[in-house]
Parts: C-alpha cells; structure tokens; sequence
C-alpha cells in the first residue's frame, strides 16, 4: 500500500470502493510502527488489540453497505496526556507510570464514535512542560527528518508519527506553543484551535486557562476533518463552546470563496526582531512575498506587548501549573512510596533502603512521592509556580503577570479591527540537535516565543510548512480572532495551494 499521497479523503473512498479494508489499513499501520519506531520513539504505549476492535466494526458496516462517516477506518494516534479507556495515560512521568485511564476523554468518545482506529499513545515532555520531547521520563523521540534532532514538544511524540507515517493524523495539547512547534519542526500541519472549541473533559491538566486539544496532519484539510469532529460544547467542560464549523463566520470570508486577495493579512514587527534565526526569517519573508504577489493585501502591524509575553506566560502556566499537580501527593493520585514494592517491583527493589529510612509519617509521603516520581522540569515549575503564587510575592508576579496577559489580549483584539488574520514565524529556529538546550532551561523556554501569546488571548492558530532551511522544515503560524477556527482551515487550504505552485 502506497501512503505518501494517502490523506483522509482517499482513504475514505477507497473503503467505500473496497479497495482495501479497514482491518489491512490498521494491520499496515501497526507493522509500520513495528519497524520505525524503535529509532523515533514516538510512542509510549501500541493499541493494537483496539485499533483491530475497530477496524472489524468499519468493515462490518461496509459488509452490511451502511454509509461510514469520514473518520471511519483512519488510524489516529493520541498523546499520552489524553485518556483512552483501558490505555494507559501516564503523561510520560514515572508518578502516573502504572495509571489506566478509567473512561475515554471527551474527544476520544467522538472519535471512537466516528469509527477511528487509535493506534497508541505518544510520548511527550513530562505533564506537557517542554519543547523538545527530551523531558519525557520514559524516552526522547527523535525527528523522522534527522534523527540526530528533537521533534519539539510537548507533542513531539504526536508530530513525528504523522511525519514518519506511523498515523495519517494524531491529537496533541497546545499550552504554549506545544502543537504548532512541533508541527512546524516535523514539516507536519497543526493547529491548536481557540480556547474552549474543543473540550478539555479527559485531558490531564498542565495550565487550565492555556490547555487546548488539537489534531496534527499532513495537510490542512485533513486536520479541519477531525477538528470538525473533535469541537464542540461539552457539558463535563464549563470552558467548552458550542462551535457548529458549518456555521461559524465572523466576517464574511467564506463568501469571498476564491478571492483571497480580498483579505488583509498583517505582518508584526515584533516578530521578526532580535533572537530569529536568519534563515527561518529569509523562508517566512518568501512565504509573505508569495502570498503578497497573489494579490493579498500584506501591511505590517504591531503588537507592543510582545516583549512581554513569554515571562507573563511563565509565571502563569507556573502558577497554574502548581496547582494542578499538588494533586499527585502519593494518596489520592500518583505511585506511593508506601506500596511502591506492590505497584513497582523493579522501583522498590533499586530503592527499598531509602524509601524505608525516609518515610516515617504523612508529611514524608507527600514529599517523598513528588521527589521521586517527578522529573527535573516538572520540579522546577513547580517551584516557580509556587513562589509566584506565594505570600507577598503574588500581587508582584501572578496578578502582574495577569494583568499583562490583559494588554497582550488588547494588542490583538486592537489589529484584528484592521486585518482578518497574521502571519507569523512559528519557531525563531528549526529544529535543534538532541541535548543542545537540555541544560539551559532559558533557551528552551526561548522556542516558545512566538506560539505563547496565542495561549494568552485564547486564539486559534495554525502551523504549516512553508519552506526549508537546508533540509530542515519552516512553520508558518497563521493567527486568527476568537471563533474564526474554520476561517483560518481556509485560508491555509489556499495557502498550501499557493505554496505547491
């Protein structure tokens, strides 16, 4: 089976034909995983008995000639922070190591309905906090493209099994950046859709006011086909919104239908200052050129407190982040050291001694539970987090920073009365080599730079390639207001088109 030029639609039709089954599309896909992924690592757990359970299903329907829906019989895979009743859900730490999801996250439910083969689960950096999928306590994943570099995070694992063909779609999480960087990295489509479009019900928290589910593809129609599916109001989520994709239009860009040069895109000079690589500034200044020679009304704009945003983000998704995880304290949630010889054998053999010695009450749990099951990068957000949020250090950080993230919206909401959208660089850089920033926090915090205010005002955006630098893809990120998700699908549909040419 030739998959290079496989995408949804194809697939579809060639199950209704009977061109192939459901059951040789899942069974192709999962010997695929099999002989790449021992040198990729994109995923942690392999759903094989659950992707054949529903691919009998779509073949079943097909033999009874019922009408399939269009996610019928595509192998999906979900990043392992999502839950999938009966998988594993650990978000690649060592504290959720032996957690089995007890039910399906909300997306989930609508994928299994739609008849999707879930081929597994992929890694990620630990809780969702890094850019480059080294963070994971399990393993590093590595770039499809040159394995020798990262695939970006925290959805690396999600982003490179696209890319090598081990799903032809998967879902990730969006934080900071977490969707679109990868994407942009691995030469794949992503989209990290606005706040509250898709329910977060199933998700494990990182940042809950950042945190957003959103789908990794090849193309850009191929991710609006299981956006479509995945969006909607959810009653397990009060943040969820009913988004209809068939009726959502903010402005009347649908009816322009071919005639992009209507639109007016803006170009932020903050975006390409100091700190960019001057290669992925030469391919996202061709990419605009090429736009701009369509007839698109390109003008430069500016968001002034972008300067701002990537500490402001810190001290947010820190805080944030604090409180969710204060949960994993060894009793309700997270591996205990009290029983770690019946849940880890392996574990309590290496370390029995010293567990024994140091837990001697309740406040010893607690701590012994998150120095051991939580990994570095987790540690130190955590403590970031908490002296932000601490006694007379909160009105100094947390409620500043709150109140920059306030500006940040303004910027935005006050470009958006003049242009329809804004094109931006994903990443100041392509993907860097396997431990080349694994020691200073700072410069990988720098990867983010151009993805976090979108997390703050709540945006949709999207990554799509639009270049090389060397053999290295170029993400181009394509920002849109509130609700305008099925908006920006199709101005990065006639994007794609203008970049084939």
């Amino acid at each position: 089976m030739e998959t290079k030029e496989l995408n949804i639609n194809k697939l579809h039709q060639g199950l209704k034909n009977k061109e192939f089954s459901a059951m040789e599309i899942a069974k192709f896909f999962l010997e695929n995983i099999k002989l790449q992924d021992k040198k990729i690592g994109a995923f942690l757990e392999v759903s094989e008995e659950l992707a054949l359970e529903q691919a009998k299903k779509v073949d079943d329907l097909i033999a009874q000639g019922r009408e399939i829906p269009v996610l019928a019989g595509v192998p999906g895979a979900i990043k392992d922070n999502i839950l999938v009743k009966g998988l594993k859900c650990t978000a690649a730490s060592k504290i959720l190591e032996n957690y089995q999801a007890p039910y399906d996250a909300t997306c989930i439910k609508k994928l299994k309905k739609e008849g999707v083969l879930i081929l597994g689960k992929t890694n990620l950096d630990e809780f969702a906090m890094g850019a480059s999928t080294e963070h994971s306590a399990f393993k590093t994943t590595r770039n499809p493209i040159d394995l020798n570099r990262v695939p970006g995070g925290s959805s690396g694992g999600s982003a490179a099994a696209v890319k090598a063909g081990e799903a032809l779609f998967s879902l990730g999480s969006d934080t900071g950046g977490s969707i679109r960087q990868p994407a942009s990295f691995c030469g794949v489509v992503g989209f990290k859709p606005t706040y509250g479009a898709v329910s977060r019900s199933g998700l494990i928290a990182f940042a809950s006011s950042l945190d957003q589910i959103g789908p990794f593809a090849r193309s850009v129609e191929d991710a609006e086909r299981v956006f479509n599916v995945i969006c909607g109001k959810d009653e397990l989520d009060s943040t969820s919104i009913n988004l209809n994709p068939k009726s959502q239009i903010q402005n009347p860009i649908r009816q322009l239908a071919d005639k992009i040069q209507n639109l007016r895109i803006g170009v932020p000079k903050e975006y390409f200052g100091e700190g960019i690589d001057k290669g992925v500034r030469e391919v996202i200044e061709k990419a605009i050129e090429r736009i701009e020679k369509e007839g698109v009304k390109i003008e430069e704009i500016s968001l002034p407190n972008t300067k701002y945003a990537l500490a402001c983000y810190y001290i947010i998704c820190t805080s944030e982040a604090s409180a969710n995880l204060a949960r994993y304290d060894g009793i309700r949630f997270g591996q205990s050291p009290v029983n770690s010889e019946i849940k880890n054998p392996a574990f309590a053999k290496a370390s029995a001694g010293r567990q024994k010695s140091k837990v001697k009450n309740l406040l010893d749990v607690y701590l012994t539970t998150r120095e051991d099951w939580f990994g570095g990068e987790v540690k130190r957000r955590i403590m970031l987090g908490t002296y932000a949020l601490s006694a007379g250090y909160y009105e100094a950080y947390y409620l500043r920073a709150q109140k920059v993230r306030t500006l940040v919206k303004r910027d935005f909401e006050n470009a958006f009365q003049k242009i329809d959208f804004i094109l931006t660089p994903v990443s100041p850089f392509p993907a860097f080599k396997i431990g080349e920033k694994l020691d200073d926090p700072l410069k990988m915090y720098l990867a983010d730079v151009f993805t976090v205010s979108v997390n703050l005002a709540g945006l949709p955006g999207l990554s799509m390639p639009c270049g090389k630098v060397g053999d290295l893809p170029v993400g181009l990120q394509i920002i849109g207001k509130p609700f305008s998700d099925s908006d920006i699908f199709f101005v990065g549909k006639t994007l794609e088109k203008i970049f084939s040419i």
